[in-house]
């Protein structure tokens, strides 16, 4: 059974630990963070940048045997907050591929829809990141047209953010 929390320092030892390479560590941070690897004080740091900004704040996921997963969750309208964005969303790399990570996203719905009161989630994916599209998709989160296409320059090459959400169903 996974269950959340907000983020501790102390967790950062194992985030950091399951980038294995600077591939999945550009889809995870795009240019976030200026080099790779990057060290549990690297990924502190550029929290603590934010510890005072009431708008943003980071979750961790966890089960009885520890940590499973993170993200962040923030509010990307500065005069709204009927919307959450997700952003730096990673499971345990042993994790993978067992519905570790839908259960963490539905949990972060869960907890945006009934405390925080949104009625929208958003998040910006990665076209080649496609088991994490089809995690989001399963989630029930749709792609959406946009006029602009967020764009990034990683390893050399450009990729292009697929912007999803996710709307509150009425009952």
């Amino acid at each position: 059974m996974i269950r959340l929390r907000p983020y501790k320092d102390c967790d950062a030892q194992k985030i950091t630990a399951w980038i294995k390479d600077e591939y999945s560590f550009r889809q995870w941070s795009a240019d976030r963070y200026d080099k790779f690897p990057i060290t549990p004080n690297d990924m502190n740091l550029y929290y603590r940048n934010d510890k005072n900004n009431e708008r943003i704040w980071g979750m961790t996921a966890f089960d009885d045997a520890g940590i499973i997963g993170h993200f962040t969750m923030r509010f990307p309208d500065d005069n709204r907050n009927d919307e959450i964005r997700l952003g730096f969303v990673i499971v345990d790399n042993e994790k993978r591929g067992k519905g570790y990570g839908k259960e963490m996203i539905l949990l972060a719905a869960r907890y945006a829809f009934d405390f925080v009161k949104v009625k929208k989630i958003s998040l910006g994916v990665f076209e080649n990141n496609t088991a994490a599209i089809k995690c989001y998709e399963a989630c029930g989160f749709q792609r959406v047209k946009s006029e602009h296409i967020e764009r990034y320059t990683c390893m050399g090459e450009t990729w292009n953010c697929i912007e999803m959400e996710y709307r509150k169903r009425r009952l």
